[in-house]
């Protein structure tokens, strides 16, 4: 994507990442998913941090980097850097090293508009006398002297941004970082130019955080309002903006801290700062002053934990955000010699956020970002390299912040030991499902290269029952095979599908049911298993013939370079295969509007693969005449947005704001559905393998309708208006081997189907988990026959989508039941009312 056709990215939802790992790991590796959060950025901010570094790198001992500070100094006017030193550095430390950082000769090569500031690099200590005096002076004595000297480099580091960067005249200097085994750098561009420019490409860190766009309040375009933002060893980014910022600065000011750079991130790294270093609150209690947790959530809290929570809100509710927001913090913790990577989410959970865990044969890493995609795309360019990273994590999820079930917030850690361990807001541990990785690099394996064993797995492909009948058969296998004899199995269904037409489309429908569908991988990971999958897919795929050379095949692939041979199908049972990867995440270029013209120009069956974050596709496509689409890869934001009655399939988990105003049409998801789904939705009828995050089916009208096989975290349903829709949510999951199992609710938070004015929610919760408290303008009333009725349908297509079968979804403790003893329906108080009434 670097050959010009990149259009200026409109303003949009701020793009973060984070990543922690038990191994260090390079910063090219972010290049790739910062791209591909563009359109969350701007070119008007950037930045990284880094945690966690490689002493031999920067040039010191291992005692030099953890026990001295890495303060680096942007110089906007190199002209200013002796003034700046014989100022504030010289005079109050030791300096062991100082270098300037090399960069690119011309910012403009890497598409930079703004020459980035001169920094310069400085390893140093405060000095003795200095430090004792301090001490002295501000009545620390008795305090271990490491707090008082990293109070005294805050301070240094405010009194020198404030004379040479806050001032009324030009802005000459600023501090970028000043914490112990922590660098961050920022510019006034996209986050992935910092790397370059500083050429970062090969430095080493555990931890790595990353921003695009700039600061919200004030929209300050220049390089030190750009993300991160410091405390002494913590950095913070931050997707959102604050509603009551003024009202943090003046609690922070009351507190001795002064804002110096007029963003809203700024004033939140600095309570964080407060909060961890001054005050040392346990983690626990600093995410609660910042992130409280209220209402329903705080009366299922313990007593004792209510008493303590009390305390924190009344004494810090004025310095607690307001508005949309979601942090990651990188921070060194030096005292304890760990490293960690904490995600926070706001009590509204207004602003996107996926975490992600994997754990690896020898590596462990811990995953944040915006966007599901773009966690993949971190993990697909280290897996490249590293045979010990897969492309898919064995783990993700999403966070209700506030929540009295693990607090919406989440820390990696990486101890003294490199061990990475994942802990909820309370500490609970947090792990990934058991399994065997796989070791190393594929192919190694001389059992992998025995023909008459793959001729024995080929044997399977001839048998009865076509694509079902060999996945039954297939997936049976699964559970006693070893990776090897996947790929093998793997190898021989490639080699097997080039056969012809026939054959290409039974190894397609087969792989495809194996990666959509859940059943017992044995003792393996069912993440590396469904990346083998995907893989021997895709080049399957990539396989097709050519639609400029072969345009009268079955199957006809077309990509980015041959777009303009893209003609009309010649066959009624003709399908085109869209290999996406180089199609624009957006735009004119993007993959929507060369989906438009193909059904336009008569295409019924499209098959799109090897998505990489590209947003809109089929957004606005008004095809009502049997067009389906099925989807494969990491396909990004607004899927099916608008669009008027297609078919969508997604193999996968699809990301936010899905068939936003759907109009008609289908839309099956064999994995997760984001924020904000079918908001606004007209019609049409979804199929949800996996969970749903928050605020689905809001303002949805007329027959929207689906159903959700997992459950929902909070505003399902809110201003509801589908007088003949509805929605069915099972709360059910998948365990590692496969089963059906319950969640342990349903729903988890409030605002189930507030304000609502037609329609209903049918819950599957034989448990009664759900109550009228987390209803606002609803009631919880008895399922009739009739509802049954209705629903049966819906239910028997389910069935047959996800192997979900009705008679399952029936028996509870091993015993079938009867629908009103499983199911409960939620309706508008007024149908309730006018239910009651009739009755009479």
């Amino acid at each position: 994507m670097g050959d010009g056709r990149r259009k200026h990215a409109l303003e949009g939802g701020c793009g973060v990442l984070g990543i922690a790992s038990t191994v260090p790991i390079k910063g090219r590796f972010l290049l790739r998913p910062m791209i591909q959060m563009h359109n969350r950025g701007n070119g008007k901010g950037g930045g990284i941090a880094a945690v966690g570094l490689s002493p031999e790198q920067l040039g010191v001992s291992r005692r030099i980097l953890e026990e001295y500070y890495l303060l680096q100094v942007a110089y906007l006017d190199p002209n200013c850097r002796e003034k700046v030193e014989a100022e504030f550095i010289k005079p109050h430390f030791y300096i062991e090293s100082s270098e300037r950082l090399p960069t690119l000769k011309d910012y403009r090569s890497i598409g930079l508009e703004v020459k980035p500031p001169e920094v310069w690099r400085y390893f140093v200590k405060v000095d003795e006398d200095v430090l004792e005096k301090f001490i002295e002076e501000k009545g620390l004595e008795g305090e271990d002297p490491r707090y008082a000297e990293d109070e005294f480099v805050f301070r240094n580091s405010f009194a020198l941004n404030k004379k040479y960067y806050a001032s009324l005249g030009d802005k000459k200097a600023f501090v970028v970082s000043h914490g112990k085994n922590m660098l961050v750098l920022k510019i006034v561009g996209y986050a992935e130019q910092v790397i370059k420019y500083y050429k970062l490409e090969e430095l080493e860190a555990h931890i790595w955080i990353g921003h695009q766009r700039y600061p919200t309040k004030g929209k300050v375009w220049h390089p030190g309002g750009a993300h991160p933002f410091i405390g002494v060893h913590d950095a913070l980014v931050h997707n959102g903006d604050f509603a009551n910022y003024y009202s943090i600065t003046e609690y922070l000011r009351q507190r001795g801290r002064y804002p110096l750079f007029l963003t809203d991130t700024e004033v939140a790294a600095l309570y964080w700062d407060l909060l961890v270093r001054v005050y040392r609150y346990p983690l626990e209690y600093a995410i609660e002053a910042i992130a409280p947790t209220t209402e329903r959530d705080f009366a299922m809290l313990p007593e004792e934990k209510r008493r303590i929570y009390r305390i924190i809100q009344a004494t810090h509710i004025h310095g607690s955000p307001d508005g949309p927001w979601f942090f990651i913090i990188a921070r060194n913790d030096p005292f304890r010699r760990r490293f960690q990577l904490i995600g926070i989410t706001d009590t509204s959970m207004l602003r996107p956020q996926v975490f992600a865990l994997q754990e690896g044969e020898g590596v462990k890493v811990g995953l944040i970002a915006s966007e599901r995609q773009a966690i993949d795309a971190l993990l697909e360019e280290l897996a490249k390299e590293d045979g010990r990273f897969y492309p898919i994590a064995d783990l993700y999820w999403y966070a209700r912040g506030g929540s009295y079930t693990d607090g919406g917030a989440f820390i990696f850690t990486i101890n003294e030991d490199r061990e990475l361990i994942c802990t909820d807001k309370f500490g609970r541990r947090i792990t990934a499902p058991p399994g065997r990785g796989r070791r190393g690099k594929r192919g190694t394996n001389p059992k992998a290269r025995n023909t008459d064993y793959r001729e024995e797995m080929l044997k399977e492909l001839k048998g009865d029952g076509g694509a079902d009948g060999l996945f039954q058969r297939i997936k049976l296998k699964l559970r006693v095979w070893d990776y090897d004899q996947l790929e093998e199995f793997l190898q021989g269904l490639r080699d097997f599908s080039s056969r012809g037409d026939e054959e290409r489309g039974l190894a397609i429908d087969l792989l495809t049911l194996l990666m959509d569908r859940r059943y017992d991988v044995g003792d393996k990971k069912r993440s590396v298993v469904l990346s083998l999958l995907e893989e021997a897919l895709f080049e399957i795929l990539s396989s097709v013939p050519r639609l400029a050379l072969h345009p009268k095949g079955r199957y006809c692939l077309i990509d980015w370079e041959e777009r303009a041979s893209l003609r009309e199908p010649l066959r009624p049972d003709q399908v085109l295969v869209i290999d996406v990867k180089d199609f624009m995440p957006e735009g004119v270029d993007g993959i929507c509007g060369f989906v438009e013209e193909a059904c336009k120009l008569g295409w019924k069956r499209i098959v799109a693969y090897n998505f990489r974050g590209q947003r809109n596709f089929g957004a606005g496509l008004v095809a009502r005449d049997g067009v389906r689409l099925d989807i494969y890869g990491r396909v990004g934001d607004c899927l099916a947005a608008f669009a008027d009655g297609p078919e969508f399939y997604v193999h996968g988990s699809a990301q936010d704001s899905v068939a936003y105003c759907f109009r008609s049409g289908k839309i099956v998801i064999y994995g997760d559905a984001g924020k904000a789904f079918a908001y606004g939705a007209k019609g049409g009828v979804a199929y949800i393998l996996g969970d749903l995050i928050d605020r689905p089916f809001i303002n949805a009208v007329g027959r929207a309708t689906a159903v959700i096989n997992g459950s929902c975290l909070d505003y399902l349903g809110e201003s509801y208006m589908a007088a003949h829709g509805l929605i069915v949510l099972n709360g059910v999951k998948f365990d590692e081997r496969g089963r059906l199992v319950e969640q342990e609710t349903p729903y988890h938070g409030g605002n189930l189907f507030s304000l609502a004015a037609a329609g209903a929610v049918y819950l599957r919760d034989p448990r009664r988990t759900v109550g009228e408290d987390q209803l606002n303008g609803g009631k919880i009333v008895e399922v009739t026959e009739e509802d049954w009725r209705r629903i049966l349908p819906l239910l028997k297509e389910n069935e047959r989508l996800f192997g979900i079968r009705v008679r399952d979804l029936l028996t509870v403790d091993g015993s079938l039941r009867s629908p009103r003893e499983v199911y409960r329906k939620v309706v508008p108080v007024e149908v309730s009312a006018l239910t009651r009434y009739e009755r009479l």
